[in-house]
């Protein structure tokens, strides 16, 4: 039963800060790499940020500067860390993982949680 769950959303002011975590429950082998989506209503859903078991980052070009990936292996755990947040950035942000099974690697997803920035 292995599970992404995010935390960390909710309502914040334009140039305010929120952290989101995902954590990856249940037994897994091995985590690759790591990504932050998000999606607003009638948009497809968009990378934000990866973060790979060598420690390399990267970002879009939208949010280079202001948000942050990291992760926790102890803890199966992936963080980002937004600044600066612009009403734009108004979405539901969803976690994904390459996860090892016994089918190999896999993709998950997690069931997305709100953020809103408010002007």
């Amino acid at each position: 039963q292995v599970q992404l769950v995010e935390s960390g959303g909710g309502l914040v002011r334009q140039g305010g800060s929120l952290t989101l975590s995902c954590e990856v429950s249940g037994y897994v082998a091995a985590i690759d790499g790591m990504y932050w989506y998000r999606q607003t209503p009638g948009n497809e859903r968009e990378l934000v940020a990866s973060i790979f078991a060598s420690g390399s980052s990267t970002y879009a070009d939208f949010v280079k500067g202001r948000f942050a990936i990291s992760r926790d292996e102890a803890k199966k755990t992936m963080y980002l860390q937004m600044n600066n947040l612009k009403p734009e950035d108004t979405a539901v942000y969803y976690c994904n993982a390459n996860l090892a099974s016994n089918m190999g690697w896999v993709h998950h997803w997690g069931q997305g949680t709100q953020v809103t920035v408010s002007s």
